[in-house]
């Protein structure tokens, strides 16, 4: 199929009509009204707009978020920004389902008609003078606003439907992709989908500068130096960001080769993945005891946090274990993190063996060196060398004993009192301390069967390749 006809199918399903532009329209409108509403009732005088993907509209059909942000006075603290302003909030969405968001401040996340709304406060500024990050979305939505044409939006509309396909979209720590302003900036620059696809196939690999104000024209090694990043996109209303800043190595490469494998043979399963199909447990014991190698998984319950605090904490302590690990001589092949964001995490370290021999050879200094002397008093007679030491190529040697030889040993007493002292993020160790459980390979089916999105997750977790490979 050629990519063209891929994304007129692609861009039927997206682009949404008559009927659904007047539903969201008047959905957000409504939700603006009682926001400001609810700001003149709390005596703050706010400006009240809607913003995001809807005011600019490149929002995609059936997969809207309504941003209602309201820009306050300077006057108002930081602590009130989150306090009074989310109150704010509150009382305007009254009667829906509400979730606390963190973004640098808190932010409200609400359900109005089956239609997820943002309530986002930030500050009332000119620009350039940001007190908070939100306060640059206003003028985001002003700068794409003017000029984004009408076909544009549409490519923008592909740009982020194959984005969202291949998962590398949204910018929160959870995901560490690409935002959807993002999504815009590039459409800017390169004026269609396919040329963005084409130029991250041919020439992102090796660095990349976007500058669409031209603020580093000419200085280009100047920018490079400030930013410090393979792919510098200079936000267009503030020199001083770069806009994909926030976009990891991981995810940027997933880009890359996504977009080279679909100018090569173009695919609607870029933008639109198989549904994934849980290994049947049976199997997956045979998998998994037939593997080769162990998998390490420390369950544990809620975790008092916001969604984006929450994810910052479960990375934390996903690499201070993974570290742990690494410094008592396991090799870690892979680690990763699964998380329902209620009541259920679960962190996964995969393992080239979870028991290793109970002592490793230690290389010593030079023989007649001024550290042999030392090294000799430490190891002859120690409880912990078990063989030498002896002279080997010119340096002395040591079988010493290994503090741990069992990965779950080193887990259970790491982690008996939540780990706050190996890493572990405050508010993990919290509840790792009150409701942890530790499974070694096949110990995990029971608790697969009985969590379908976690049996899903570690399906495609096993597979270990992006479904739009084959």
């Amino acid at each position: 199929m050629k990519a063209e006809k891929v994304c007129r199918i692609v861009l039927d399903k997206i682009v949404p009509d008559s009927t659904e532009r007047d539903r969201v329209t008047a959905i957000a409108e409504e939700i603006r009204s009682k926001v400001d509403e609810a700001a003149r009732e709390a005596s703050i005088p706010a400006e009240v707009r809607i913003d995001g993907s809807v005011a600019k509209d490149t929002w995609l059909s059936e997969d809207v978020d309504i941003d209602i942000f309201m820009r306050v006075p300077t006057t108002l603290s930081r602590r009130e920004l989150g306090t009074v302003c989310l109150d704010i909030a509150r009382n305007a969405a009254a009667g829906h389902r509400q979730v606390e968001r963190f973004a640098e401040h808190p932010y409200l996340e609400t359900w109005i008609k089956k239609t997820r709304v943002n309530i986002v406060p930030c500050y009332n500024v000119d620009r350039g003078q940001w007190v908070s990050a939100t306060d640059r979305t206003p003028f985001h939505t002003e700068y794409v606003r003017t000029c984004l044409t009408e076909s544009l939006k549409n490519e923008v509309r592909l740009l982020k439907r194959f984005m969202k396909g291949i998962g590398v979209y949204s910018a929160e720590i959870k995901v560490k992709g690409f935002s959807g302003y993002l999504c815009e900036l590039l459409v800017l620059q390169y004026p269609s989908f396919l040329e963005v696809l084409t130029a991250a196939a041919t020439s992102w690999s090796k660095g990349v500068i976007i500058d669409l104000e031209k603020y580093y024209s000419g200085r280009e090694d100047e920018a490079r130096k400030l930013f410090e990043a393979s792919v510098i996109i200079v936000d267009p209303v503030d020199k001083g960001r770069n806009a994909a800043a926030a976009v990891s190595k991981e995810k940027l490469g997933e880009f890359i080769a996504a977009s080279n494998a679909f100018t090569k043979q173009p695919d609607l399963k870029f933008f639109y993945p198989p549904d994934t199909k849980p290994i049947k447990t049976k199997l997956l014991s045979r998998t998994l005891k037939t593997r080769g190698n162990d998998l390490l998984f420390i369950k544990f319950g809620k975790v008092k946090a916001v969604p984006d605090i929450l994810w910052g904490q479960l990375y934390k302590t996903q690499r201070s274990l993974k570290n742990l690990l690494k410094q008592n001589d396991f090799e870690v092949l892979r680690a990763s993190v699964w998380s329902d964001e209620k009541l259920n995490h679960i962190l996964i370290f995969e393992l080239e063996n979870a028991v290793i021999p109970p002592f490793k050879k230690h290389l010593g200094p030079p023989v007649g060196s001024r550290e042999a002397e030392k090294f000799l008093q430490k190891h002859l007679g120690s409880v912990n060398t078990i063989s030498g030491p002896w002279v080997e190529e010119g340096r002395w040697v040591v079988y010493t004993r290994r503090r741990y030889d069992s990965a779950l040993r080193l887990f259970q007493e790491s982690l008996a009192n939540g780990g706050r002292n190996v890493g572990v993020a405050d508010l993990v160790a919290e509840s790792i301390r009150k409701s942890k459980a530790i499974f070694v390979n096949e110990k995990i089916l029971d608790y697969y069967a009985s969590k379908p999105d976690f049996a899903t997750f570690f399906t495609d977790y096993l597979l270990g390749r992006p479904k739009w490979l084959g």
